[in-house]
């Protein structure tokens, strides 16, 4: 009885299966990691990318190089969602979790060759997971919000793996007094704070970086209307923001008016001026010195707002409105005809206008209790600058995570040591098989401190042993490395410090990812989208891939 082979799927899907998958992904994500392996520490390359429109990005933060690849292979890809999962969430640590979560899948190798279960070695992660947050929880301790030294000092260490450390007191410094800034307390202890909304970064080329500051208000790339009749400074400005034109309104669509007599069309232009002399009266019963809109503003209300001397912006960008409100304590105002009093910011104590490089900015500053700022950036190129931006953003991030959770743990790898030498010491009570995927999981651990040392360039083998001989019994908590030297030292005098919820994101979501590809055993590709009958090929060219080149499909002329 011979019988035919069965084919259940068909030709053109290819299927791998078994610890062939695991060992491709594997391999993946062991790739991805060596990519920002580098990138890691004080001492750490830059990498630069080409993107498909010739620009060119230079950078070591972890996500901004990832966000930029193009890969092929599924797992390599899920693991860049990590590294963004890591910079929305927190911020920091982009490059530690690919290189925790590579690290974490190659010790599993060798379990997947000696035909351990997946899942055995999961729930053995998992365990170590928990455990390690105990530990963190531990060493972690607590710091005072007011300690300007102290949170400058965490947030130097964070930017000390990026490109600006050497500028690293001035984008510390930088962060701290944007974050502090639009902080908003809710109450009940919570802490507000919006980066993305209220803090705008500036990005002006020229000048040098040490120009950059944080401006207690607004700037805006606007120049007022009409320049030479409107004031370009003013002090302590009363401020209306609005969100209407201040021109005549158009019909929707075309309107066809038939006039009888000539003196209708006069009147007809004579209703809309005083249609538009109404609305800014309206304005003007409120003396205000700077109107904002961020629609139109047609010359005939411009003509008398400036014969009244008020100054006027138009069409400005929602955002930097709710900005400009939140710092002056204004409030957007839909139609002329509702304001109020109380709509008026005088929160301002200056509008100036000040021309920079070629271009005009609006500058509304020195505001009394600003709940949105703008940093002004300026270097010496555009690369530069694009650096900086993302380094800020960083430690802009930082800084939101400590007044959101005031905990520390010791940088440097310290704190990986620590949890390591705590997992190792756990590992021999733990009873059955899980024992040596658990231990296994300590020693991935040791991957970022070992990375800081190949960095730095020192003697890698002599170094983790001596760290590891210091953290053998789980004391010594705070011995790590300094990364620019490479030398074994005490965290606590070094001023390294890593915020607590970016450590815990990172160990969460590099073990996590681990497992998650850990547990994949098949891998199908090539399925096809059905199509409903009659509806023809579809529109989408379809994307080859080595699999169904041969199987192409003849089309019908």
């Amino acid at each position: 009885m011979l019988q035919s082979p069965l084919l259940v799927l068909q030709d053109s899907l290819k299927r791998e299966s078994g610890s062939k998958v695991q060992h491709a992904n594997i391999q993946a994500s062991k790739a991805i990691a060596d990519i920002v392996r580098t990138t890691l520490g004080p001492r750490s390359m830059l990498k630069m990318l080409l993107d498909a429109g010739g620009g060119i990005v230079v950078t070591n933060d972890g996500n901004a190089i990832l966000r930029e690849l193009d890969l092929a292979h599924p797992a390599a890809k899920s693991m860049i969602e990590l590294s963004r999962t890591q910079d929305e969430e927190v911020g920091d640590g982009t490059t530690s979790v690919i290189v925790l979560a590579g690290e974490m899948l190659h010790v599993a190798k060798a379990f997947i060759d000696k035909d351990y279960h997946p899942t055995i070695i999961c729930r053995a992660y998992n365990k170590a997971l928990e455990d390690a947050i105990a530990v963190l929880d531990k060493i972690a301790m607590s710091i005072d919000l007011k300690d300007r030294a102290m949170m400058l000092g965490l947030i130097k260490s964070c930017i000390g793996t990026k490109f600006t450390s050497q500028f690293g007191d001035l984008i510390a410094d930088l962060a701290l007094d944007a974050t502090t800034t639009v902080g908003v307390d809710l109450g009940q202890g919570f802490r507000e704070v919006d980066i993305k909304k209220y803090i705008k970064v500036e990005k002006v080329p020229g000048g040098q970086l040490e120009d950059s500051k944080v401006l207690k208000g607004v700037m805006i790339n606007k120049d007022v209307i009409v320049p030479g009749k409107m004031r370009r400074k003013i002090v302590n400005p009363r401020i209306i923001l609005l969100d209407c034109p201040l021109e005549y309104k158009k019909g929707e669509n075309q309107t066809n008016a038939e006039l009888v007599k000539e003196e209708d069309w006069s009147i007809l232009l004579k209703m809309e001026e005083e249609y538009i002399e109404s609305l800014c009266m309206q304005i003007l019963k409120f003396k205000p010195d700077l109107v904002i809109t961020e629609k139109g503003l047609s010359d005939l209300a411009c003509h008398y707002l400036s014969k009244a001397g008020v100054s006027a912006i138009r069409r400005l960008r929602k955002t930097d409105n709710n900005r400009i409100a939140r710092a002056c304590g204004a409030v957007i105002v839909n139609r002329p005809d509702e304001l109020q009093e109380s709509d008026v910011g005088t929160g301002a104590g200056l509008f100036e206008v000040k021309k920079i490089g070629d271009e005009f900015f609006a500058y509304i500053v020195e505001c009394k209790d600003p709940k949105a700022c703008t940093v002004l950036l300026r270097g010496a190129s555009k690369d530069l600058l694009n650096e900086v931006e993302r380094n800020l953003q960083d430690a802009m991030a930082v800084a939101r995570n400590i007044i959101k959770n005031p905990k520390l743990v010791p940088g440097g790898g310290a704190a990986e040591l620590t949890v390591s030498a705590a997992l190792k010491q756990k590992s021999s009570s733990i009873e059955g098989i899980e024992k040596w995927p658990y231990e296994a999981a300590a020693v991935a651990f040791e991957a970022i401190p070992r990375t800081l040392a190949q960095n730095c360039g020192v003697n890698v083998i002599r170094t983790m042993t001596a760290l590891q001989g210091k953290h053998a019994n789980g004391e010594n908590a705070w011995i790590g490395i300094d990364g620019n030297t490479g030398v074994i030292s005490d965290m606590k005098e070094q001023k390294i410090w890593d915020a607590y919820n970016v450590k815990e994101q990172t160990f969460k979501t590099g073990i996590e990812a681990a497992c998650m590809l850990l547990r994949i055993d098949d891998i199908v590709s090539g399925i096809k989208k059905k199509q409903a009958p009659g509806a023809g090929q579809a529109p989408k060219p379809k994307v080859e891939t080595e699999g169904d080149a041969d199987n192409e499909q003849i089309l019908p002329d």
